[in-house]
């Protein structure tokens, strides 16, 4: 994807409230975005499964990676850059994790909603979106050291659905499922999955960090 560009979200094609318009008017910069996000409490779902809308998000000041990649892509969208999620997909037994993209100067960054000392922010320094991905590569692993990244989807681009998913009021799983149902690209072949080496028991010490306690 060449240009990361788009026009600019219309306050009325967005449904949001002024209140909202103007929290999100100010995430003026990727950098503003990661700084707002990191401020968010993290949403350990303990009412069980949540996909909430930017909207509801924002209301109840919590996000987990789906729902802090909402607002990020939305924020971006008000700003003129294309609302791209990136879906890192790993093996049965570890989680998904949900970035969304940005371009700058030619090159890729990324903006993570993440509990985690790991698979954070990315600086826009990626020649390329594969390239980007490589970089969570080591990050991602199990408690037992196993490597567990594999594929990740195509730029996803929300500008080119309906804008539900930024006030609805509906639980946004079918979205999440959308997402996992795009084209994805696999990053290992069968030979380099057998010869992984595990994470050192450093890697996994420091990979418990988190920022907030559940």
């Amino acid at each position: 994807m060449r240009d990361s560009k788009i026009k600019p979200l219309d306050f009325k094609l967005s449904r949001l409230d002024k209140e909202e318009w103007q929290v999100l008017k100010k995430l003026s910069t990727p950098q503003k975005i990661q700084d707002f996000l990191n401020l968010l409490p993290f949403n350990f779902e303990k009412r069980g499964q949540t996909h909430r809308s930017v909207r509801y998000a924002l209301k109840h000041k919590q996000a987990h990676c789906f729902e802090g990649a909402l607002i990020a892509a939305s924020a971006l969208w008000i700003g003129g850059r294309r609302p791209l999620l990136l879906d890192l997909v790993t093996v049965p037994g570890d989680f998904d994790h949900v970035v969304v993209l940005f371009k700058e100067d030619g090159a890729w960054g990324a903006i993570s909603k993440t509990n985690h000392a790991v698979l954070r922010y990315r600086e826009p320094v990626y020649r390329n979106v594969r390239e980007l991905v490589m970089s969570y590569f080591h990050e991602y692993f199990l408690d037992n050291g196993k490597k567990t990244l594999r594929t990740y989807s195509r730029p996803f681009d929300l500008s080119r659905l309906s804008t539900d998913w930024l006030i609805t009021e509906d639980d946004l799983v079918s979205l999440a499922h959308k997402l996992d149902r795009s084209p994805h690209q696999k990053i290992l072949s069968l030979r380099q999955i057998k010869n992984l080496r595990k994470a050192e028991e450093v890697e996994i010490k420091a990979g418990k960090i988190v920022e907030y306690k559940k």
